[in-house]
């Protein structure tokens, strides 16, 4: 009975992470801006992309990353990350992690992006579809420089 009582608990205090995580990151979709000042946009449906694996670049305290930049990869981004010890191309389902392939838009680390940007490997970026947080990173010229035509 003991064993029972204890999974319950368990159930129940999961089931609470679960609701106020929904409800957190609800409040913070509703609010979320664009880098351009508008409301933020949808990245990638198709793989389904974002922190909260809803489509948008939207982040929120448990987003250590800041997966905020909206970005379809490159051959080279992607070589690029994996050399840094982020393999993106194998797929990861515990995660719901598809695997990208070029031409996959993303919603990338702000400081990854940043980084490729260093070395001359960014890939192009939405605008649209990329938050405002990573305005924290990276200047606005920058992305504008790599915005997705």
């Amino acid at each position: 009975m003991f064993k029972i009582f204890g999974l319950s608990i368990l159930f129940l205090l999961t089931f609470w992470t679960f609701q106020f995580m929904n409800n957190d990151s609800r409040v913070e979709i509703e609010s979320a801006e664009n880098v351009l000042g508008a409301p933020l946009q949808v990245c990638c449906t198709a793989p389904m992309t974002g922190f909260y694996r809803d489509g948008n670049c939207n982040t929120g305290p448990q987003d250590y990353g800041t997966h905020v930049v909206c970005a379809q990869v490159t051959e080279e981004f992607l070589a690029f990350t994996k050399s840094r010890g982020n393999d993106l191309m194998t797929p990861v389902p515990a995660y719901r992690f598809p695997g990208l392939r070029p031409g996959d838009k993303w919603c990338l680390c702000a400081l990854r992006w940043k980084e490729a940007l260093e070395a001359g490997v960014a890939p192009p970026v939405v605008l649209a579809s990329t938050h405002k947080k990573a305005l924290q990173f990276v200047r606005l010229e920058e992305l504008q420089a790599h915005e997705l035509k």
